[in-house]
């Protein structure tokens, strides 16, 4: 594999990864004190996850990077079941981030696109068509996918600076749309801000995504540290002060989780008069950024089951590279008809909406299964001794045992609250049989394909 990712390319892959602008209008539909749920959240998984990934990026800096770390520290059959849960939450994660993308989208045209909100059939052809294009750029390789993941960073950062611009133009013309005392920031113990937070600690996932790549990276001991400290500044800015622009903007419970930030630049840019085509533009800079977001993701997971290949836990083909391009063929491609089919099971049954909420269910479940192993790993390697060009959490075993306590237990919390249906939602039973069934047939499917490797493995030796 090439090295081809310098530090200005990983801090972009990881905004790109990591900042989804549908979370900072999530946030923002529950009021002030989703800034607290932010504050909260950062705290519990944002902080222990960029330690954790630090000290087993710089202890293994190896392609497969959290697959690595796991059978490191647990051996081969930990180590693949976390490759394959983290794998297949791709393929659930993909069919809701391009949902997004779609819905954003439908602002370029104005009011005669945004009659198709609720055809699925609209839905269902950009989802397929993101997939398409973040495969076709991977096939050729990271030295072009990487364009990609550049410009969706953009195009991230450019619509929540436009929304952060409105939301500043109309606290100094008009005041905020809701008030902002210091008692609305106050969050409650009930179940929606339950259900919240765990989104927003969905919301900062991803870190760990880069040092999949490391194979690929230039002096990945020294740029991943850098490159990680940056983009986590980056993030956490994006999220806080968006979310703070939206409810200065317009009353937060009025934003749409798909098209809330839009709304904002709309609604918030008529208070003060700005003009009417920032939204549309906020918009396609928007869709940019969800297909550069769905190319990170594509090329960080297509990993996994490259290197599982390698060890010949899956079939030899897994393992292969592009004669021409060098890059894992098989292993995108497996990745990107698998995210195409989950996208069309998703919608089967429901609504628009339905298929979203269940899509992002399955994405946190089978996602965060593979981060409890993770922290667990770094509590089992405390006792093994570390190099000099290993980065220790600051405070060294006891801080590094509490940093992974921490965010098991932050895991555990959003694994079991991902369960539940958000509350209103259409036939919540069927809603939580289809998060519940849909997860453990994605476990169980890893089981059955590590024995299957595991006995051909040996019937080789």
């Amino acid at each position: 594999m090439r090295r081809v990712l310098g530090f200005r390319d990983v801090v972009l892959f990881l905004v790109a990864a990591v900042v989804s602008t549908r979370w900072i209008a999530a946030a923002a539909a529950a009021g002030p004190s989703a800034l607290a749920l932010w504050v909260i959240a950062f705290l519990a998984l944002f902080v222990p996850l960029g330690l954790t990934v630090l000290e087993l990026s710089s202890r293994h800096p190896d392609e497969g990077g959290i697959y690595v770390w796991v059978r490191e520290a647990f051996g081969s059959f930990a180590g693949f079941m976390t490759a394959w849960m983290y794998w297949a939450s791709n393929l659930v994660y993909f069919p809701g981030l391009l949902y997004f993308v779609a819905a954003n989208a439908l602002f370029v045209g104005g009011p005669q696109w945004l009659g198709l909100s609720d055809s699925a059939p609209y839905f269902i052809s950009v989802t397929l068509g993101g997939i398409a294009i973040a495969f076709a750029l991977h096939l050729v390789g990271l030295n072009v996918g990487k364009w990609l993941h550049n410009a969706g960073a953009v195009g991230t950062w450019m619509p929540v600076a436009m929304l952060i611009a409105v939301g500043a133009v109309a606290w100094v013309r008009g005041g905020p749309a809701i008030a902002l005392d210091p008692a609305a920031w106050r969050p409650h113990a009930g179940l929606k801000e339950l259900t919240l937070w765990s989104s927003l600690a969905f919301a900062f996932a991803g870190l760990e995504v880069a040092p999949l790549l490391a194979g690929e990276i230039v002096a990945p001991r020294r740029t991943l540290p850098r490159a990680l400290l940056a983009a986590g500044a980056l993030i956490t800015a994006t999220y806080v002060l968006g979310t703070l622009a939206i409810l200065v903007a317009m009353p937060g419970r009025e934003a749409s989780g798909l098209q809330g930030i839009l709304q904002a630049i709309q609604v918030g840019g008529a208070r003060v008069g700005l003009p009417a085509a920032l939204a549309p533009a906020a918009a396609a800079l928007i869709t940019v950024g969800g297909l550069g977001q769905v190319a990170a993701w594509l090329a960080g997971g297509a990993r996994l089951p490259f290197v599982a290949g390698i060890d010949r836990l899956l079939p030899p083909a897994f393992a292969r590279t592009h004669p021409r391009w060098g890059t894992p063929w098989v292993a995108l491609l497996v990745q990107a008809l698998g995210a195409a089919l989950f996208a069309l099971l998703g919608q089967a049954g429901t609504s628009v909406r339905g298929a979203y909420d269940a899509l992002v269910s399955m994405t946190v479940i089978a996602y965060f299964v593979p981060y409890l192993l993770m922290f667990a790993a770094l509590i089992r390697i405390q006792g093994e001794p570390a190099g000099p060009q290993v980065i220790r959490v600051p405070g060294g075993r006891p801080a590094a045992i509490l940093v992974g306590a921490l965010g098991m237990i932050s895991t555990a919390v959003s694994i079991a609250v991902a369960v539940m249906p958000p509350p209103g939602s259409e036939a919540p039973a069927i809603a939580a049989l289809k998060v519940v069934g849909s997860s453990l047939l994605l476990a169980g499917g890893g089981a059955l394909l590590y024995g299957w490797g595991s006995r051909r493995r040996v019937g080789r030796a």
